[in-house]
């Protein structure tokens, strides 16, 4: 089985719009959505819930009003702020809890407990392209990787269990843990990135990070045609990282009007964008062999 994985240094370069396109042209894949904090790639794909699972995050610090004599040591010991007193009696703000533990530690009474949270919970759905595996972040929880690594399991866990031969991920932006543990041991990275300033910058961010991990990395322009002089200039660098451009998207209305109407950019296949995005895949596809 090979891993795709399409990255990108920044948000709003199109990289979903890419992952679900491939969706809609590979065959034989499991899909999977590594970008928990804000997935989106449901709003393409049309899922049916099949399985849900929680996931636990940081244990969060509880106060058993039975054994606390509002002795204070744990509201004077926390850093964070996290536990107050109040009219109540002593209590712990979940939000602002980092799960240290140094408020059980200290209480004589041992009137403090640490909970495990839920840090948000994982699917797996059937769409009209195949499985797919995604999640949901919860609400002022951390992503340090763990729900990434969570998803990418269940995803080749299910593509084992299936004979699938690929497993096509959406990755989250930027550089942080949540890309790293979606591009470890990846097959091939493709980089998405836009013809201006800040988009060539994480691009090359996002080359570094896959370069280090052992990553094979491509690049594909998205609406290329917007600024000619910075597609050149990204073209002139990846060449002199010998980093391949598999492709050169036009900007096409007709890929907006799509997205607006929660339709896959490829539909159709018939606008310039489309047939660029599918001979993009052509390449990508013959590359890695399947």
């Amino acid at each position: 089985m090979k891993e795709l994985v399409v990255i990108s240094g920044k948000g709003g370069t199109g990289k979903t719009t890419f992952a679900a396109s491939f969706a809609a042209l590979a065959e034989r894949k499991v899909l999977a959505d590594c970008d928990v904090d804000a997935a989106d790639l449901h709003l393409l794909l049309h899922p049916d819930v099949l399985r849900e699972e929680s996931f636990p995050g940081r244990a969060v610090a509880r106060i058993v009003p039975e054994r606390c004599t509002q002795c204070g040591f744990c509201v004077k010991a926390c850093r964070f702020e996290a536990i107050v007193e109040t009219q109540d009696g002593i209590c712990v703000d979940p939000v602002a809890c980092e799960g240290c533990g140094l408020c059980k530690f200290v209480c004589p009474e041992g009137a403090v407990e640490m909970e495990e949270a839920t840090a948000g919970k994982w699917f797996l759905s059937d769409t009209p392209h195949g499985p797919m595996v995604h999640a949901k972040l919860g609400v002022a929880q951390e992503n340090s990787g763990k729900l990434v690594t969570m998803v990418r399991q269940q995803a080749r866990l299910l593509a084992e269990e299936q004979g699938l031969e690929l497993a096509l991920v959406d990755g989250p932006p930027g550089i942080g843990c949540p890309m790293i543990s979606a591009i470890t041991g990846a097959d091939m990275a493709l980089v998405v990135t836009e013809p201006t300033l800040s988009g060539a910058y994480d691009m090359g961010r996002a080359l570094d990070v896959a370069k280090h991990f052992g990553v094979r990395a491509v690049v594909a322009v998205n609406k290329a045609d917007i600024n000619p002089e910075n597609t050149e200039s990204i073209r002139r660098d990846c060449s002199e990282q010998g980093v391949e451009v598999v492709g050169e998207v036009p900007f096409d209305r007709k890929v907006v009007e799509a997205l607006v109407d929660g339709r896959i950019a490829v539909d159709g296949g018939k606008s310039p964008a489309a047939k660029e995005i599918i001979r993009i895949w052509e390449r990508i596809k013959e590359s890695l062999e399947i």
